[in-house]
């Protein structure tokens, strides 16, 4: 059974999310603010998280640098913050997804169901299942990123983006296409979440992230991975 963590001080929509998530089958637990949330986190192991940005005690982007300091668990936001510059900090930070109040519970579900999916094992083609390059080693099957001797951490968002473009290493992958496959068929124009998560890859991947030798962007088009 998925086990989700809703993070959220204001107890109707909690309610109402604890109804719904567990009439789906999903096991919920809830916390009301970000202390809670790390102490349940680290104690209950969740699938996924559903956080809010404005809690009383901390800021949620606070939440999602703690959680990250040790999970890649899916972290998807729910807030009321609606600016451009508010979404691109929380993807940053290391959330997966960012879904606007208010919103369907229709909507959430389909994201929630993304997330957990992007979890999974996402079998590459034959051949790429172990890549290595003078600056990396990458293991597809183990989700294991090797630099310099050292394990890299990936969060399942940018393992995910990962595994498609090595899986067609020199070929364009566009826009359109990624975004579709990681966050689905809704966010097909969320180009600026591309943009914030080649940033976050290239920055532990290349040996100058402004100048990639290895994530290749197409400009107006897409990515390539060169191998």
């Amino acid at each position: 059974m998925t086990r989700v963590l809703v993070v959220e001080d204001d107890p109707r929509l909690v309610k109402a999310l604890v109804i719904s998530l567990q009439a789906r089958t999903y096991d919920v637990d809830a916390a009301p603010d970000g202390a809670t949330a790390l102490r349940l986190a680290a104690a209950r192991q969740p699938d996924v998280v559903l956080l809010d940005l404005g809690l009383p005690d901390m800021d949620g982007l606070d939440v999602i640098t703690a959680l990250r300091g040790w999970t890649g668990v899916p972290v998807l936001v729910l807030s009321a913050r609606q600016a451009s510059d508010e979404k691109v900090a929380a993807l940053d930070a290391g959330a997966d997804d960012y879904i606007t109040k208010p919103f369907s519970m229709d909507e959430l579900l389909a994201r929630l169901r993304a997330a957990v999916r992007r979890t999974g094992n996402t079998s590459p083609v034959p051949g790429t299942a172990v890549v290595e390059t003078a600056d990396f080693t990458i293991d597809l099957l183990a989700k294991r990123l090797v630099r310099g001797g050292r394990d890299v951490r990936l969060t399942p968002t940018e393992w995910h983006l990962l595994e498609i473009l090595v899986s067609n290493p020199g070929r364009l992958v566009t826009q359109q296409h990624l975004l579709q496959e990681v966050w689905g068929v809704s966010q097909r124009k969320k180009n600026n979440y591309l943009r914030v998560y080649m940033a976050q890859m290239r920055r532990k991947l290349e040996r100058d992230p402004s100048h990639p030798r290895y994530l290749i962007t197409e400009p107006g088009m897409g990515y390539r991975f060169e191998g």
